[in-house]
């Protein structure tokens, strides 16, 4: 082999080492699954997983809704698909939501969620024809209403209002 060809066999080496330590300390994966799927990100080929997505939908429309959020985070561990945040922030909302009071944890979580989903694409709307709520907006209006005390709050007739 000619010398010339193995210092840039050399070169082409050390750049491509060089460019995988930049990789990694900029991600900062903890295992060598995360390293699979932040790659996947970078090179544009990342995917869900639909059974983890299907499983999660199960549950939801069952009410569990923590098993929906477990099998959400798992579905989409980098946390990049809006029908998946949708979903597990639609988790969130119906089950914080209450009659008389909401649960500002799991509203404030929510919020958190449906905000990322926002950060993706604002103008988001689910093709879920039996949610009662269709929209990423709407979604972070109820959430924001949820956290507000108001003197509406107080008003006995929330007691007949219906959970969307």
């Amino acid at each position: 082999m000619n010398d010339k060809y193995i210092h840039i066999f050399s070169l082409v080496v050390i750049a491509s080492a060089l460019a995988f330590i930049v990789f990694l300390y900029s991600t900062e994966p903890r295992s060598l699954a995360e390293v699979t799927t932040k790659s996947q990100v970078a090179l544009g080929t990342y995917e869900i997983d639909q059974a983890a997505l299907s499983r999660g939908i199960a549950s939801f429309r069952n009410d569990e809704f923590p098993a929906a959020r477990a099998a959400f985070d798992t579905a989409d561990p980098e946390k990049r698909d809006l029908n998946t945040q949708f979903y597990k922030a639609y988790s969130y909302y119906r089950q914080g939501w209450g009659r008389i009071t909401n649960d500002n944890d799991l509203f404030q979580s929510g919020l958190v969620t449906i905000n990322r989903v926002m950060e993706l694409d604002p103008n988001y709307r689910t093709m879920d024809g039996t949610l009662g709520i269709k929209t990423a907006a709407e979604l972070k209006s109820e959430f924001e209403e949820g956290l507000k005390v108001t003197p509406a709050d107080f008003n006995p007739m929330r007691i007949i209002r219906e959970r969307k």
